[in-house]
């Protein structure tokens, strides 16, 4: 029997490349150099390598400008614009995060260089889902996104709840990536193939004798990917998780995953399963209905401020799967778009929130911002302009993010469904306007001055830069997410 290779194209493999080499290095260096790597090399050799993956995504850019999309490996791997801006955008989110988590880890004085290894690791694999062409590559992706992130969690070996969170996250991702290869199989057997591509050829030109099969495959997808993304009623894993890992983690977890899971997700029913529209649209307007309402409701009772962000990150998953429900051109454009414009300000939002949290990273009421934009204004200041963006408000980027995706729902027939997603708006409305309040109260208790290192006062100044300036003048971004969805690989 003859082996065949597959072609490989480098470059359209290139960030992958990059992202796993950088963590095979950090981790060859640190089993081979006589000396310690400290946290400092690993952080500069992280941030090299998030800019190096970046830079390689310009070149992929040129690329497909000039010779449109492609597949490589056997198809399994495309290289279109989709990809190359989600690429872009997780690359810029590393490199955020490894800074705040370089200074939070001289404060828990954890040295070495296994976080920033893990990180690249896991980056990677949220990389390779945006490039999958093929349901097992995007298991592949997924499982190596996850593996790095289990790890992560219980990073902080001194708190019980760092551990108990990781457990959870563990079982629950778990069980996530069961239902989804499940359904991955059915489609299998519905289809014959797991390619995106030939999958999507299938069923727009054969008539499917067991669409039971087909459509129990789409369903358990659905369901994985929900898992991911934290959609309810498949949420119930973020609070405890995101109260609990470190608060760095839980900053690359709400920015990075959903990326990867949501560029997947839309490859998966845009591009593969598009002919069945009517069938999987159901589903996904139940799943924004809950996620939108139930994450605003009960981020509304929440005191503690990882928890009111976790619920926060589950109403925002609501907004982007409007974007996945439209199914257009518009709808696409408007995902990426929310995304682009999501990671900044999530991971700069997160990095005030480690700061505030102290040395053992417990101080998480919300009572401990009361007054901080009295005593500190520029820090206060900064995470109001980051949650009043998290709300929607005129002139930052997330209110841009959410008109877009309202009107790609509108236009592609529901104003119901945007009404709905609205109504959650204003609800969640309370809670942002809550913490604003907050930090503009009046401070009765002795509170003492939070330092704020160099490194993650430049991803809390990026944060607030790009929320604003692209919340005043978002035509460039926008313009990007809308070519981009242009060379969108059918």
């Amino acid at each position: 029997m003859k082996l065949i290779v597959p072609h490989i194209h480098y470059l359209a493999i290139l960030p992958v490349l990059i992202l796993f080499g950088g963590a095979l290095g950090l981790l060859l260096a640190t089993a081979l150099v006589r000396t310690k790597v400290t946290t400092r090399v690993a952080t500069a050799v992280t941030a090299l390598v998030s800019l190096g993956a970046l830079a390689a995504t310009f070149v992929q850019w040129s690329y497909v400008a000039s010779h449109g999309a492609t597949t490589t490996v056997a198809h399994a791997i495309v290289l279109d614009g989709f990809s190359v801006v989600a690429t872009g955008v997780i690359a810029v989110g590393l490199f955020l995060t490894a800074f705040v988590a370089h200074d939070w880890s001289l404060r828990e004085h954890v040295s070495g260089a296994e976080f920033q290894i893990l990180a690249l690791a896991s980056t990677s694999g949220a990389v390779l889902m945006t490039q999958a062409n093929d349901l097992i590559v995007i298991f592949l992706g997924l499982e190596i996104l996850s593996l790095g992130l289990y790890v992560l969690a219980a990073f902080d070996r001194h708190r019980a709840k760092s551990s108990e969170a990781a457990l959870k996250y563990f079982l629950l991702g778990g069980f996530a990536s069961a239902i989804f290869i499940y359904g991955a199989a059915l489609v299998y057997g519905a289809t014959g193939s797991t390619n995106l591509t030939s999958i999507s050829y299938f069923l727009g030109s054969n008539i499917v004798l067991r669409p039971a099969l087909l459509y129990a495959g789409g369903a358990l997808l659905v369901v994985g990917f929900a898992f991911k993304v934290a959609a309810v009623p498949f949420h119930l894993w973020s609070p405890d998780v995101y109260e609990g890992a470190p608060t760095p983690v839980t900053g690359f977890m709400a920015s990075i995953v959903k990326v990867g899971a949501f560029a997947a997700l839309l490859r998966v029913l845009v591009s593969a399963l598009g002919t069945q529209m009517d069938t999987w649209r159901p589903i996904l307007w139940v799943l924004i209905v809950l996620t939108t309402l139930v994450g605003a409701s009960l981020g509304v009772v929440q005191r503690n401020a990882k928890r009111i962000l976790a619920y926060s990150s589950v109403n925002h998953a609501g907004f982007i799967l409007l974007g996945v429900w439209a199914a257009t051109l518009r709808g696409t454009a408007a995902t990426l778009f929310y995304v682009m414009t999501y990671v900044p300000v999530v991971v700069a939002t997160f990095a005030v929130v480690t700061l505030v949290g102290g040395l053992g990273d417990e101080n998480h009421s919300i009572e401990k911002y009361r007054g901080l934009a009295r005593r500190q204004p520029w820090l206060g200041g900064a995470l109001a302009v980051l949650l009043l963006s998290q709300l929607g408000a005129p002139l930052t980027t997330g209110f841009y993010a959410k008109f877009t995706v309202l009107a790609a729902v509108v236009d592609a027939g529901s104003s119901t469904l945007a009404v709905i997603a609205l109504l959650a708006a204003a609800i969640a409305a309370f809670f942002y306007l809550r913490w604003v309040m907050t930090l503009y109260a009046d401070d009765d208790l002795e509170s003492t001055r939070i330092v704020v290192p160099p490194l993650t006062g430049f991803v809390i100044a990026v944060g607030v830069a790009a929320t604003l300036v692209f919340g005043v003048w978002p035509g460039p971004i926008a313009a990007l997410a809308q070519h981009a969805t242009v060379l969108f690989s059918p």
